[in-house]
């Protein structure tokens, strides 16, 4: 499921869209009313998918905020206006879709479908010291979390990311990638054995909980 912003000025209509959502069972939002909120909540909430009001701060500043803040997040703009030139700007982010006031509960679930299957990459974006690097999901063996930090163990190094590995695991591909313990998610086309209390993916040895049940 999408992690989902909200963001929207206008108190009613924003409720009304999370309403929207949680009758279809989107569940996992977080709402905005200003962009500065929005900026906080991308990093402290790490959503997705940006539902986003394209005058939420006067004429075009959400399409401006979108330039300046987004990367791989994906957007369905908001917006009251049915300008062409508006319109034109908006497709330079290329938004998943582009809905008009008032939404269309019909219209805003089959964007965010759309959204979902657009968003199934094969690879994450993260920071590595002052660089981004795309690590491709294949290369990464298993996440290992160390309080507020994890370790993504790669075939052929480490990199440490200051990050929560519960929201870490919502960026992978949910299929690929399993939670076998507290602290450890892996890539299960990796794991080349396994036994009650561990698992081997190459030379690296990681624990399983006893709760947990799967198939190789």
């Amino acid at each position: 499921m999408p992690k989902i912003l909200i963001v929207e000025d206008q108190v009613l209509i924003a409720n009304h869209i999370k309403e929207i959502l949680v009758e279809n069972k989107y569940l996992d939002i977080e709402l905005a009313y200003k962009l500065n909120q929005a900026s906080e909540k991308l990093n402290d909430f790490h959503p997705n998918l940006i539902l986003l009001d394209i005058n939420v701060e006067g004429k075009d500043s959400g399409i401006i905020w979108s330039q300046e803040n987004l990367h791989q997040e994906r957007v369905i703009f908001i917006t009251g206006q049915t300008e062409i030139e508006t319109l034109k700007k908006a497709l330079t982010i290329k938004p998943v879709a582009y809905l008009t006031k008032p939404i269309k509960p019909i219209d805003l679930i089959a964007a965010i479908e759309l959204a979902s299957e657009q968003t199934k990459l094969n690879f994450i974006t993260i920071k590595e010291g002052y660089e981004e690097i795309k690590l491709a999901f294949d290369d990464i063996l298993f996440i290992k979390s160390d309080k507020n930090y994890i370790d993504i163990q790669t075939s052929i190094k480490i990199i440490t990311i200051r990050h929560s590995l519960d929201h870490f695991h919502q960026e992978l591909d949910q299929n690929q990638f399993i939670r076998v313990h507290r602290s450890y998610v892996v890539n299960k086309n990796k794991i080349t054995s396994k036994s009650t209390t561990s698992l081997k993916i190459n030379q690296f040895e990681v624990p399983v909980s006893r709760t947990l049940s799967f198939k190789l």
